[in-house]
């Protein structure tokens, strides 16, 4: 049947307002709650007393939609059945009690009943006394569907005000289901079975673990999840490495809603946007390791646009080498780390570093060969770790002064090395006193065991010897690890130790610069051609050094010298390198430095 054929014949039938109807009722509330599935029994209750007004009415059909909001068609179920129904012919009326009940959104509630109106289907919304075939129907449907849509804003900025206010007071979102606390009368307290095992992740992954490796480690120690299962995966470490809670604080602003109408909710994967309110909780781990674990992970993911436009974020490994940090390819590229050759006289191993997007491409000339444009490859030459090494002395050398910030930096990294033992101690007397525990409880099982006769006399003196030796044994290492640990603490670091430490990171009249220095104070390197290179340093932390006549402005460099095959040769004498170096072999290179 034609469009204007059923016009004609709606038209006609219109006439007649006592002809007979099939209708569908249609209810929806937007909550779950005891009080709005009452409300929803009470209006389909009133839907049927309609009915008895209106005895030309045969019901074929109810549509219930219950805990869905009306702001979306598409997603509510039996809202979307009714249509598909509609379009089958099923009934010719559809009765809603008002437009808010049939939709929140304008736009839909415009398309659905123009929609509906092609298949020959009217609606009827009862409260409104609004009937969608009536000359004005349109007109008035769209003044109180604009209404309820409204209504609806209005509803989310209230919500919104009243998020903001229990943010502010602290309040705790969820039903609390977090390892390492337990809820109780609306806070956390700490789990402290469970604590121990979210201490390890967070001193494992600071120590430079991955999470794989965590993992492992959590499954070999038999230590339990938030479920008492023995079960782990990077997915779990990864959540607690990122949960701010352990520290004290409770994070808002982990998710949020696109806009009132759509309703789609979205993760934040932006940290940084996450709202932080210190709760009254005790934390689990302090912020200084939590704030440090944050900066590991940072570092191990890196993002990347797909052409789409689209970011990515995917892992990365960390560099190991302070070069493969600072290294960037003039095309944009970063460097790794490779093994250039071994040095047949002494076997030692010479590394380089390669720009990764030359090695991951094909080669200039064979592309070039094939007959391929060739404009956009990487061209950029390997470069020998020796050759960093030597304008590193260089630049140093010319631009390093008397500075107390840098002996102070050096001092903190003594201490550090100083408590690096004292940690590993701390770590080993937690394992041994785990494995104490443990051998314990073996000796209790051991009585039981020979109490209910399931092993004899014998046996029984066997085992508990085998585990006497290896408790006598962990109750010695405690020992000594108690006593290193007092040593430590009533002795400072020596005199001597302080002045090796500032003649390998301070001192540069060594043959190379301590890596401390260059991570501190080198920001990139750059070969902007095949021998000349660009250093930029970290203008904040060395321009008290800088003498005066060095000083100009950031567009240009503050040095720039060449080093030649003569400074070359000395350099690699100094360092005892392999003597087969000849004249042929070198390019000048010309070294650039800006701040």
């Amino acid at each position: 049947m034609t469009y204007e054929k059923k016009q004609f014949l709606f038209g006609n039938l219109a006439l007649d307002p006592n002809r007979q109807r099939r209708v569908s009722y249609y209810g929806r509330v937007s909550t779950e709650h005891e009080a709005q599935l009452e409300a929803l029994e009470k209006q389909m209750q009133w839907y049927e007393d309609q009915t008895q007004y209106h005895p030309n009415w045969i019901v074929v059909g109810r549509y219930i939609d219950e805990g869905i909001t009306g702001t979306l068609a598409k997603k509510r179920p039996a809202f979307m059945r009714m249509i598909e129904d509609a379009r089958q012919g099923k009934f010719d009326l559809i009765v809603t009690r008002e437009v808010c009940r049939f939709a929140r959104n304008t736009v839909d509630t415009l398309v659905l009943t123009r929609e509906l109106k092609t298949y020959g289907v009217e609606v009827y919304f009862v409260s409104d006394n609004i009937w969608t075939m009536d000359g004005d129907g349109e007109l008035r449907l769209t003044i109180m569907a604009t209404l309820a849509q409204e209504e609806s804003r209005k509803i989310s900025e209230r919500v919104r005000a009243g998020q903001s206010v229990s943010r502010a007071n602290g309040v705790l979102y969820g039903n609390g289901n977090i390892i390492g606390y337990d809820r109780v009368n609306g806070t956390y307290v700490i789990n402290p079975e469970q604590a121990k095992t979210i201490r390890t992740v967070f001193e494992m992954y600071a120590q430079g673990h991955g999470e794989k490796a965590i993992c492992n480690a959590l499954t070999v120690r038999g230590d339990k999840d938030g479920q008492g299962n023995v079960k782990w995966s990077c997915v779990k470490i990864s959540r607690i490495l990122r949960n701010a809670t352990y520290k004290g604080y409770i994070g808002y602003n982990k998710s949020r809603t696109t806009d009132f109408l759509e309703k789609k909710r979205v993760k934040n994967l932006d940290e940084d946007t996450i709202v932080l309110v210190k709760g009254d909780f005790e934390p689990i781990v302090s912020e200084e390791l939590w704030d440090l674990c944050k900066e590991i992970r940072h570092t191990r993911i890196r993002q990347y646009k797909l052409p789409d436009g689209e970011t990515r974020r995917c892992g990365c490994k960390s560099p190991r080498s302070v070069w493969a940090q600072k290294l960037r390819c003039r095309c944009g590229g970063n460097f790794r780390r490779f093994r250039w050759r071994t040095n047949q006289l002494t076997g030692e191993q010479v590394y380089g570093y390669e720009c990764y997007y030359r090695k991951r491409n094909p080669n200039k000339r064979y592309v070039e060969a094939q007959g391929v444009q060739a404009e956009d490859l990487c061209q950029a030459k390997s470069i020998p770790e020796w050759k960093l090494e030597l304008m590193a002395k260089l630049v140093f050398s010319r631009l390093w002064g008397d500075q107390r910030e840098a002996v102070l930096l050096a001092y903190e990294m003594i201490r550090k090395c100083k408590d690096a033992p004292l940690q590993a101690n701390r770590e080993q007397a937690g394992r041994l006193a785990s494995q104490l525990e443990k051998l314990e409880n073996r000796l209790r099982s051991y009585a039981t065991m020979r109490a209910d006769g399931e092993i004899d006399k014998e046996q029984f003196m066997s085992l508990r010897e085998k585990a006497e030796q290896e408790r006598q044994a962990i109750l010695s290492e405690q020992q000594r690890i108690q006593a290193a640990g007092t040593q430590n603490d009533d002795t400072g670091p020596s005199l001597e130790q302080i002045r090796k430490a500032m003649e390998r990171v301070v001192d540069i009249s060594g043959p190379r610069i301590a890596e401390e220095l260059i991570a501190e104070f080198v920001e990139t390197i750059t070969p902007v051609q095949d021998y000349r290179y660009r250093w930029k340093l970290c203008f904040e932390k060395l321009r008290r050094g800088f003498h005066s006549d060095l000083v100009h402005i950031d567009s240009k460099p503050i040095l720039c010298f060449t080093i030649d095959f003569a400074t070359a040769k000395q350099f690699r004498e100094n360092c005892g390198m392999d003597s087969r170096f000849r004249k042929g072999q070198w390019n000048d290179l010309t070294v650039e430095v800006y701040i």
